[in-house]
Parts: structure tokens; sequence; C-alpha cells
């Protein structure tokens, strides 16, 4: 089997089933980590419909979905906050899909999207729970930094120049 990497429209069926999926298991995890309980179905809609997903669209972002062996698998996001910094958004596999190099080809393409814009810089937030996004950031070369946002659920920052492409990058390649 091999991996994909290419742009799709914010508002296609894959990138909806993609931010649904997303979604729903970063908010299960904090409810149950904080509440010990599942996201109410009535706020997942609220919050699901709310963020569409628009600032990921050219001119100034980019979805990235990830197959593998021609299945969707996985997302990326970025959109430019200025002309030198993007910010990666999004980052997520389906749980079956883990383990099998898909999540740092996700990397590498949205750094490459990213560089495409005219970006210099990434940056990015995750939540001190999502262990196995900081993990990753690590392994791409990101920074651990002081805050960039006042972001309600943002308990990490980090942020990596984009000087050159990464050995392995692969927007629009395969693995």
């Amino acid at each position: 089997m091999m991996w994909t990497v290419t742009p799709e429209p914010y508002d296609s069926p894959v990138a909806a089933a993609l931010w649904r999926a997303y979604y729903t298991e970063v908010s299960d995890r904090w409810y149950l980590l904080h509440e010990g309980r599942r996201t109410d179905p009535a706020e997942l809609e609220r919050e699901i419909a709310a963020q569409s997903g628009a600032d990921l669209a050219p001119p100034g972002g980019r979805l990235l979905v990830a197959r593998y062996g021609g299945e969707p698998a996985g997302s990326a996001g970025i959109r430019l906050l200025d002309g030198a910094t993007a910010e990666l958004k999004r980052v997520f596999l389906y749980e079956v899909m883990r383990g099998r190099g898909g999540a740092p080809l996700l990397g590498w393409a949205a750094e490459d999207a990213a560089r495409a814009l005219g970006a210099t810089r990434m940056i990015l937030d995750t939540r001190g729970d999502l262990v196995e996004a900081r993990g990753l950031y690590a392994r791409l070369g990101y920074t651990e930094t002081g805050p960039h946002n006042d972001e309600p659920y943002a308990e990490h920052w980090f942020s990596k120049e984009l000087t050159r492409p990464q050995a392995g990058s692969c927007e629009g390649r395969t693995r």
C-alpha cells in the first residue's frame, strides 16, 4: 500500500468526514479526561458546523488529505497568518491508519504547501493531553515556544523555520 498526500477542497465530502472524525476524537478526549463523559451530541454538531474550514482554502490556506491505498486516511491544514508565517491546523489520521508513516508525510506536505504560499515559519498549538501530537511535532523538528495565541484549549505552542524542503517531503507524491 502507498500513501499519497494531495490538496482537497475544504468543503468536499472527504474533508467533511475527516473534520467530523478529528473534532469528535479531540473533543471526546478532552471531555473524558476532564469530565468523565463524551461530547454532548448537540454541542458536537454546533462546533462542527461553526468551523467550516474556509480559512484552509486558497489563496491563503490549503487542506491536504492523506490517502492510504487510495482511501482517505487523514488530513492537515495550513493557513497564512501573515506573509511569512503559516499555522498548522487539523493534523489527524484515523486511528486504524496510525503507525503506518502517514503523520510525518502530512507534516512534510503541510510544510511544502506553506513554503509554496511564501511562508518561512510554521507555528501551531496543541493541548497537553494530545501527547502523540506533541511527539510528532518534536520528531518533525518543531520547537516548543511561548504562547502565540490565547485559544482556550491551547496549552503548548510550537514553531519551526521553513528554510528548505525536508527530506521525504511529499505533497502530491507517493510513498
